[in-house]
């Protein structure tokens, strides 16, 4: 079964309250889930012990006029910054800090984002985001990683990351998720399961662009943005624990989200003038399972809604679109350059069905 398939399966069976579970992985996924057992106390004796803690980083970044932009981040302790030394290296920090400087408008940072958390507590994250944020501007969701390490179902999983866009959405937020980063990158952890973790992590992650976009947020594939950084730099990408990443590595996350965050505000004007995709640059419009696949390999990639011809959905699904937005070129800052900028003049469209 291919992994768009496999998307639109654990979607589907999410949505309509069902499960895959270890069964349904078939006898390799069995398999794998025995010998994960076994590789784990491998793991932990490679990886570092755990911080106990991280920094808070729930405050006003930025000065302006304008009225404050209403800012909220939920999911593990990615969102949380477990690594991070101080409060303004985290994420949520980093994208508040840059919207601040792009809108001219202060950013009200609200972050209920649980160390250690599973996509079946984003229930709670949501009900107290909203209780302290009851209309936000916008709002982060970084999850997966504690789905696949403690064996969540992952249609269950998905289900609870969908009703939690969707409450969102409700309340008026914008919302990007950053999907199941590729916990095959994290390459203290041996053979062969970081290659089976990379599958499961993968699969995960096309599953959730799928629910996100259904109900109408954006995704963005975290993917195995640390994994070359990681190998030429593990000391500078990854904190001391080897497993979370460290101000560095949660700032190369945050230019990855960046872009898109920017977009859902409308920074650059795209909801009057919406980017065309750039053929040149591997963009595309097409059905929203096989661009889910196709996000998960190629980190900083965005998928969101899209129409051809006026309609939404085609034979095949939902439409949806495929953007780079994130760039390799990187600054001084150590964000990508083209992270802030506004999208290209020059567009070309592409459907591939």
């Amino acid at each position: 079964m291919g992994r768009a398939r496999r998307a639109r399966k654990i979607a589907q069976a999410a949505a309509y309250g069902g499960g895959v579970g270890v069964a349904g992985l078939g006898a390799l996924g069995a398999l794998g889930y025995g010998i994960l057992r076994v590789e784990a106390m491998m793991a932990r004796r490679i990886v570092g012990q755990p911080f106990e803690g991280a920094p808070s980083d729930s405050g006003t970044y930025g000065s302006g006029s304008g009225v404050a932009l209403r800012f909220v981040v939920l999911g593990d302790s990615t969102g949380v910054g477990m690594g991070a030394d101080h409060p303004h290296q985290t994420i949520g920090a980093t994208i508040a800090t840059e919207i601040a400087a792009l809108s001219r408008r202060p950013v009200e940072l609200t972050n209920v984002a649980v160390i250690g958390a599973e996509s079946p507590g984003l229930d709670e994250q949501v009900e107290r985001a909203l209780a302290a944020v009851p209309e936000p501007d916008v709002a982060v969701i970084l999850i997966g990683a504690n789905d696949v390490t403690h064996r969540i179902d992952r249609s269950v999983a998905v289900r609870h990351l969908e009703m939690a866009v969707r409450s969102l959405r409700e309340a008026g937020a914008e919302v990007v998720v950053g999907t199941c980063p590729d916990l095959g990158a994290i390459e203290p952890v041996p053979q062969p399961l970081r290659l089976l973790a990379r599958r499961w992590s993968r699969d995960l992650a096309a599953a959730q662009t799928v629910a996100v976009v259904e109900a109408g947020g954006r995704a963005v594939s975290v993917g195995d943005l640390l994994s070359e950084a990681f190998s030429a730099e593990p000391h500078v990408m990854f904190s001391q624990d080897r497993f979370h990443p460290s101000p560095a590595g949660y700032a190369r996350v945050a230019a990855a989200l960046l872009p898109t965050v920017s977009a859902a505000l409308d920074l650059f004007g795209e909801r009057s003038t919406p980017t065309q995709p750039n053929v040149r640059r591997g963009e595309s419009v097409g059905p929203l399972a096989v661009a889910a696949t196709r996000a998960v390999t190629r980190p900083g990639t965005e998928v969101a809604r899209a129409e051809v011809g006026g309609q939404s959905r085609g034979a095949h699904g939902r439409w949806a679109v495929l953007l780079h937005r994130m760039r390799p070129t990187v600054a001084s800052s150590g964000l990508p350059e083209t992270a802030v900028r506004p999208p290209d003049d020059h567009t070309e469209d592409a459907v591939l069905h």
